[in-house]
């Protein structure tokens, strides 16, 4: 047999070179602020597996039932239970809604309305009763019948444009009979007595 190999004391190791310690930095005067740390986030639970339940079969009767009552539904409506609205106040005020302006296709008169009072309408004719005379006379006045729908703008502008006349003033009246009587007061510098005989009526 082969002689065994002497046994070698094995050495101890070598201390371990210690690391030069760093050289820590002269603390700052005034309160550290300490960083923040941060929450660890809650684990996740994980969600619930739902099982499929299994439908129970629905009975004829149920059926019938169910299809019942959404014909009762169906005709009743979905303005049977409206909540009215508590009024407090008596007046009503209709609400503002949007009003266009009219745009129509085509005229629907093709012919403009005229006016069924023209200055021959408003004036009927002259009265020359005694009484009419005597306004013209004394009062320098004009009596004349008119039209019952004429007011006295309109009369003023009519015995302006026939008889090229001016008016200081114009009272009327409507007669029992339904005609309109009017007093022309003529201005000083006109005659009424010329007015009538350039009318015709004397």
């Amino acid at each position: 047999m082969a002689p065994k190999a002497p046994k070698v004391a094995k050495k101890a190791d070598a201390p371990a070179k210690e690391a030069p310690a760093k050289k820590e930095a002269p603390a700052k005067a005034g309160p550290s602020k300490a960083a923040p740390a941060k929450k660890a986030a809650p684990a996740k639970k994980p969600a619930p597996v739902k099982k499929p339940v299994a439908k129970k079969p629905q009975s004829k009767a149920d059926a019938l039932k169910k299809a019942s009552a959404a014909k009762k539904a169906v005709l009743k409506g979905q303005s049977g239970k409206v909540a009215r609205k508590v009024r407090t106040s008596t007046t009503f005020r209709r609400p503002k809604t949007l009003k266009l302006a009219r745009k129509p296709k085509y005229l629907r008169r093709a012919v403009p309305r005229s006016s069924p009072l023209d200055s021959y309408t408003i004036l009927r004719f002259p009265l020359n009763t005694e009484s009419a005379m005597k306004k013209i006379e004394e009062d320098n006045t004009l009596v004349f019948i008119c039209d019952v729908r004429s007011n006295k703008r309109q009369i003023k502008q009519a015995v302006k444009r026939l008889h090229d006349v001016e008016v200081a003033r114009i009272r009327t009246l409507v007669r029992p009979d339904g005609t309109k009587k009017a007093y022309i007061k003529l201005p000083a510098d006109v005659e009424a007595l010329d007015v009538a005989n350039k009318i015709g009526f004397i």
